[in-house]
């Protein structure tokens, strides 16, 4: 099953590029929810480069790292991943006159049900794009 999720982020897009690509940025905004966090994030954004994002609860009893290898890179554009269980992700950014669409399409893993996947992944979508908003406005 293929799930799809979208935000649009009042920025222009090399801010929301960034946001996206930038460690630093990644830790602030890697996260479902207000009681996790995103402590590492490491990323070569090349084709062939390697990421990889730990996600824990804050009060450290459980987390997981996020691992995979990129496959396809166009600069404001597009950005395809294989994680590591090989399941394929893109996300897409279309820029408008005031706001750019990020647009992430996943293939959904046999764990949780796919309604649980598209939520916590559009929870993520949206701290993004309220992270890149707030950066912007200060």
């Amino acid at each position: 099953m293929r799930i799809t999720i979208e935000v649009n982020v009042a920025a222009p897009i090399k801010e929301v590029w960034k946001a996206w690509t930038s460690p630093a940025d990644i830790q602030q905004w890697n996260a479902a929810s207000e009681d996790w966090h995103c402590p590492s994030a490491e990323i070569d954004l090349s084709l062939g480069g390697k990421f990889s994002y730990r996600m824990e609860a804050k009060d450290g009893s459980m987390g997981f790292d996020l691992d995979g290898t990129f496959t396809k890179v166009v600069p404001y554009e597009l950005i395809e991943f294989a994680l590591e269980d090989e399941r394929l992700v893109a996300v897409e950014f279309t820029e408008s006159d005031e706001s750019v669409t990020v647009r992430e399409s996943f293939d959904a893993e046999s764990t949780n049900s796919g309604e649980q996947q598209r939520q916590g992944w559009q929870a993520i979508l949206d701290r993004f794009a309220r992270h890149v908003e707030a950066r912007k406005v200060s």
